[in-house]
């Protein structure tokens, strides 16, 4: 639907033509090299809670950091000196309701309890400003969700039921895994950045263009902010 929407054509008539030339599904796909995943484990049981804030889902996605003048992506890893190595890694804390997939997410130097609980903070108060009361938050078993103290006074403050995936399941949270691995095709690897304050720097207009204009197949080709209380609240 998305090639569909750029190319101003029928899905159905996209559909074909990438069936004609035996092209597989992007779900069947590995997001970075674009290889076909021979074996895959999903949940037998697909999941969509039925209106917004009754569960959103928070990960964070670890990204190395580009240094200044651009990494291997720009140069190519013959081309890298030495001295821009070990640059270090910027963590991206996700945040995605369950029913709707609007999205939110901050860049951090850190995974600790205590920057996991300030924006899940401020991803309460986003979603506020769309008339979405959190309900429940479910993660995986990370320190700083599960033992991180911080964390939990945030959950308790506002009367939200925590919930954890089973270990080793990480298809429970997938709803963040997907979108972490959109975020890393479509923003975070999509460009050869030339420092890594300009990534950082993108990531916001890309969260709108998530929100506010990609469609999404999961939710029948709408995009998220679409199902947020029938356009009650205002996107900011």
């Amino acid at each position: 639907m998305f090639i569909a929407g750029k190319l101003g054509l029928q899905a159905s008539t996209v559909g074909r033509v990438l069936h004609r030339h035996e092209v597989p599904l992007l779900r069947e796909l590995d997001p970075v090299t674009g290889t076909l995943i021979r074996a895959t484990r999903r949940s037998a049981q697909r999941y969509e809670h039925d209106h917004p804030g009754s569960l959103i889902h928070v990960d964070v996605k670890k990204l190395g950091r580009i240094p200044d003048g651009g990494g291997w992506r720009l140069h190519g890893r013959g081309e890298r000196p030495n001295r821009h190595r070990g640059a270090g890694y910027d963590y991206v804390h996700t945040v995605i309701d369950d029913h709707s997939r609007v999205a939110y997410a901050e860049i951090h130097d850190d995974e600790k309890g205590t920057t996991a609980a300030g924006v899940l903070e401020r991803a309460i108060a986003f979603y506020a400003t769309l008339g979405v009361r959190v309900e429940r938050v479910i993660s995986d078993n990370a320190f700083a969700y599960r033992h991180s103290t911080a964390f939990r006074t945030v959950i308790n403050a506002h009367g939200i039921t925590q919930k954890f995936i089973r270990p080793h399941c990480p298809w429970t949270n997938g709803k963040v895994e997907r979108l972490n691995r959109t975020l890393a095709n479509e923003w975070a690897y999509a460009h050869p950045w030339t420092s890594n304050d300009d990534r950082r720097a993108g990531l916001t207009a890309w969260l709108d263009h998530y929100n506010l204009d990609r469609h999404h197949l999961g939710i029948g080709g709408h995009a998220p902010i679409d199902r947020i209380n029938n356009g009650r609240g205002q996107y900011t």
